[in-house]
C-alpha cells in the first residue's frame, strides 16, 4: 500500500532537509515572512516610511510614530533611536527596546566614496550645531553621525543635506549601505585605477530603488583603486579591488562574503576581473543573488558571508554569471601586498597633479559640529573646496598648493586635530559605545580619547605600526577582531569581586593579503580602569621581544600567555 499522509510508510527513513532549504529564500518559493523584520517589510516598504516622518511624525511628535516605523522602518532614511541616558550596561539586554529607546535619534548621513565638498561640510556643521547639540562623529564607513535629533527637525534636516547634494536615503536598513571608496581616488600619485565613475552609477541605480529596498540584512560595499587596499575590503559583502590585467589593463578584483560582528568571516576571491565599466552590472548581479538567495528565517543567519560560506566561491561564481549576468567573467589577477604599513593616508602627500593632499586625525572618530564648520573654512582657504573621510575616522583636504601645505597643518594642529600624529592617535578606533547605542555594554569614545592621552605620555618612544579598536559590545562596529588590538565590551569582575565595565581582548588581527583574525588568550579580560596598564605591558613586552622587523600581530601569533597577560 503506497505511503499516504495518514498511512506513511514506518521503514523508509526521512531525509533531513539541507540548511538551503526553509531558509526563507526567495529564489525557492519561500516568500512567506519568517520573522517580524520580514513580516514589516512586507508590509511596507521601508523608503515609504519618509512620507509619514515627514506628513504625520514631524508634526505630532515622537509619542505617535508606529512601533514598526520607529524600530524598523526609519532606518532606511538613516534614523535609529538612541539609548536613554542613565541606563547602565548590565540592563542592555533585559530591556524591552522601548524601555532603552530615548525620544532622540541618531541620524546617519550618507557620503558614498568618502567624497565631500566644503559647502557639504559647513551645512553638516551647521545642522551639528543647530539641531544635534553639537555632535558629528566620522564613522569607520566614511559616514557622517548626528545624535540628539528631535523627528520633529528632520524634514529640515533632509531639505538642507539634499540641497548640497547629500543624502541619509538607505544609510541603515536592510538595504546597500554606503559605498565606500578610496578617499585618494582620482588624485593619488599611486593609483591604479579611479573607481569614481563606478560609485556614482551604483549609487544612481541603486540607492533609493525599490527593487533593492528589502534585503535579507544590511549589504555593504567598497569599491577602490589604490594599491593600499585602504577600504578594508576583505570585511565588505562586495569589493571592487584595483588590479593590473596583464592582456587587459587596470580594473578590479571581485571579493564577497566579508563580515565582521559575532560570527567573522573574510570576503573570498572570485578571481574575476571586472573592468570599470561593467562594475555596477556585476554589484547589481552579487546583490540581487543576496536579496533572491539570502537566507531571511534568521537574522543571526541572514548576512551573505553565511550564502558564501554554504555556496563556496565556485558556485556563486557560476550562480553569478550563468542567473545573473548571462556571461562569462574573465579571469584575473589577485591585488598585490600593500607597499604602506599605514593605509589612513595621514600625513603630507604629493598628489598626480603635483598639489598635496593633508590627512590628519581627531580622537576616535569624535569631531563636532563647530570643528567642522572651521576644517571647512581651512580647506577651502587652502585647497580647492575639497575634502574625503576616510574608512579610518580620518579627513582628507585635497588640492593643496606646496606653499600653503605649512599654513594649512598648522590651523589643524590649532584645532587639536593631528597631521603628524602618534601610533596610538593614528591607530586607535572606537565605535559609538553606551553614551548613545542601545545595544552597548560599555563607554568608548571617551575610554579611547583617554587611552591615547595616556600611551602618549608613558610610552612616547614608541612608534611601530598599531591598531587599537575598541567596541561597546560584540557587533564590531569598530573591528575588535582585525586589530592588533581588539577590545571587546562586557561586563567584569575587579580584583574586589565588583562588576564593573570591562573588555575581551583580541590580540593580532589584521586586514591586507595577511588579513586574519585576532588570537583570545584564555580568560584574559581587563577592566576599563586597568585599560591603559594592560596596553601598555604588552607593547612594552612586544618592543622587547620583537626580532627586527617583526610586526605586532605576527610577535602575538608566537608570544607566549604569560607575555600576552
Amino acid at each position: 500500500m503506497a505511503a499516504t499522509p495518514e498511512n506513511p510508510a514506518p521503514t523508509t527513513p526521512r531525509r533531513k532537509p539541507g540548511r538551503h532549504r526553509g531558509e526563507g529564500q526567495w529564489a525557492v518559493g519561500h516568500f512567506t515572512p519568517l520573522n517580524g523584520n520580514e513580516q514589516f517589510k512586507k508590509d511596507d516598504d521601508g523608503l515609504n516610511v519618509r512620507t509619514r516622518i515627514e506628513t504625520i511624525y514631524s508634526k505630532r511628535g515622537f509619542d505617535s510614530i508606529d512601533p514598526n516605523d520607529l524600530r524598523g522602518r526609519m532606518r532606511w532614511w538613516g534614523l535609529y533611536t538612541q539609548r536613554r541616558q542613565g541606563i547602565d550596561g548590565g540592563k542592555t539586554a533585559i530591556l524591552e527596546p522601548e524601555e532603552l529607546d530615548d525620544e532622540y535619534f541618531m541620524l546617519r548621513v550618507r557620503v558614498d566614496g568618502g567624497r565631500l565638498t566644503t559647502e557639504q561640510l559647513r551645512v553638516i556643521g551647521e545642522i551639528s550645531q543647530e539641531f544635534a547639540r553639537g555632535t558629528a562623529d566620522l564613522t569607520d564607513r566614511q559616514n557622517i553621525q548626528y545624535h540628539w535629533i528631535r523627528i520633529e527637525d528632520v524634514p529640515e534636516i533632509w531639505n538642507r543635506l539634499e540641497a548640497v547634494g547629500l543624502s541619509t536615503t538607505e544609510a541603515c536598513g536592510d538595504t546597500p549601505r554606503v559605498i565606500l571608496g578610496s578617499p585618494v581616488a582620482g588624485i593619488a600619485a599611486d593609483e591604479i585605477i579611479d573607481g569614481t565613475p563606478a560609485i556614482d552609477e551604483i549609487q544612481r541605480r541603486f540607492i533609493g530603488n525599490p527593487a533593492f529596498s528589502n534585503l535579507p540584512r544590511k549589504f555593504k560595499s567598497a569599491v577602490s583603486g589604490s594599491p593600499q587596499l585602504d577600504v578594508a575590503h576583505e570585511i565588505n559583502d562586495i569589493a571592487f579591488v584595483g588590479v593590473e590585467h596583464p592582456e587587459h589593463g587596470p580594473g578590479f578584483d571581485l571579493w564577497v562574503g566579508g563580515g565582521l560582528s559575532t560570527n567573522p568571516k573574510l570576503g573570498v576571491r572570485l578571481g574575476a576581473w571586472v573592468p570599470l565599466d561593467e562594475v555596477p552590472d556585476v554589484f547589481e548581479g552579487v546583490i540581487s543573488i543576496f536579496r533572491d538567495y539570502g537566507y531571511r528565517r534568521l537574522r543571526t543567519r541572514a548576512r551573505l558571508k553565511f550564502l558564501v560560506a554554504d555556496w563556496g566561491p565556485e558556485k556563486f561564481r557560476q550562480v553569478l554569471q550563468d542567473e545573473y549576468l548571462k556571461r562569462e567573467l574573465l579571469d584575473g589577477p589577485a591585488p598585490e601586498q600593500p607597499k604602506e604599513v599605514w593605509r589612513d593616508h595621514l600625513g603630507v602627500h604629493r598628489q598626480n597633479d603635483g598639489r598635496f593632499y593633508v590627512g590628519f586625525a581627531p580622537r576616535v572618530g569624535r569631531v563636532d559640529g563647530a570643528t567642522l564648520s572651521k576644517i571647512a573654512e581651512l580647506a577651502e582657504t587652502h585647497g580647492s573646496g575639497r575634502l574625503r573621510t576616510t574608512a579610518e575616522q580620518k579627513l582628507i583636504v585635497l588640492d593643496v598648493a606646496e606653499d600653503r601645505v605649512d599654513s594649512l597643518v598648522a590651523g589643524l594642529e590649532a584645532l587639536g586635530l593631528k597631521v603628524n600624529a602618534s601610533p596610538f592617535r593614528r591607530g586607535t578606533m572606537a565605535c559609538t559605545g553606551i553614551e548613545f547605542c542601545k545595544l552597548a555594554i560599555v563607554e568608548t569614545k571617551a575610554r579611547g580619547a583617554s587611552l591615547i592621552d595616556e600611551l602618549e605620555r608613558r610610552i612616547p618612544e614608541f612608534d611601530e605600526p598599531i591598531t587599537i579598536n575598541i567596541n561597546g559590545c560584540p557587533n564590531s562596529c569598530a573591528r575588535i577582531q582585525v586589530a592588533d588590538i581588539g577590545l571587546k565590551g562586557q561586563l567584569v569582575l575587579d580584583s574586589e569581586g565588583n562588576q564593573v565595565e570591562g573588555f575581551q581582548v583580541h590580540l593580532g588581527g589584521a586586514l591586507g593579503l595577511e588579513a586574519g583574525f585576532g588570537r583570545k588568550v584564555r580568560g584574559l579580560k581587563v577592566t576599563s580602569a586597568e585599560l591603559p596598564d594592560y596596553v601598555e605591558r604588552v607593547l612594552t613586552r612586544f618592543q622587547a621581544e620583537r626580532t627586527e622587523g617583526e610586526r605586532f600581530a605576527a610577535w602575538t601569533a608566537r608570544a607566549s600567555e604569560e607575555a600576552l597577560s
